[in-house]
């Protein structure tokens, strides 16, 4: 079943090379892989579906292993280095679908690196699933943010600058929000 799905993401990508992603068709994806519209609407629900798919696939390829602390900056890194790879296809879809539509996408791609590291700093310290995903939310929305004006602008800035300065502006508050988060005299003050 992956199989096809590697087949039809290798086929989306090589037609992205050739033309805008709202001009291709089923028929062109399924024609390429010699296989019916029928195995297509099998595993996805539209060209979109496939998309969404090929993207955080991609990116689950670059950042396995990469969800501890001690990496943040190489999984950021390594989230901007999975786009960039595929820079064709993400600037292509980034001009054919909604910046709603590709800020799903981005959340998918970076909220499991952040939930790891939220998941780890805060072992122990009685934190609610809530809160976890609170605190992993807020830094995810940051990070997205951030990464859809790099692919705006063309993805040209040093994405390794970029990833620096993140892991600057992050650097313990991570593990400060979660202190906080455990802190029950938190609303205290």
């Amino acid at each position: 079943m992956n199989a096809t799905k590697q087949t039809l993401s290798a086929s989306l990508k090589r037609w992205m090379l050739k033309k805008p992603l709202d001009k291709i068709t089923i028929q062109d994806l399924t024609s390429d892989c010699g296989m019916s519209r029928m195995a297509f609407y099998y595993h996805f629900k539209d060209i979109y579906d496939l998309v969404e798919w090929t993207c955080v696939e991609d990116a689950t390829r670059a950042l396995q292993g990469k969800k501890t602390y001690d990496t943040w900056q190489e999984g950021l890194t390594q989230i901007f280095e999975a786009v960039l790879e595929n820079r064709p296809f993400v600037l292509n879809a980034y001009r054919c679908i909604s910046r709603e539509r590709m800020e799903r996408y981005l959340f998918q791609l970076t909220y499991g690196l952040i939930r790891g590291v939220v998941d780890e700093k805060s072992q122990g310290l009685g934190i609610s699933e809530e809160d976890k995903t609170f605190i992993a939310d807020f830094y995810k929305y940051s990070f997205v943010g951030i990464m859809l004006d790099w692919i705006q602008k063309g993805m040209g800035e040093d994405y390794h600058t970029l990833a620096h300065r993140i892991s600057l502006t992050v650097q313990g508050n991570v593990a400060h929000s979660i202190a906080n988060f455990a802190d029950p005299h938190r609303g205290d003050n």
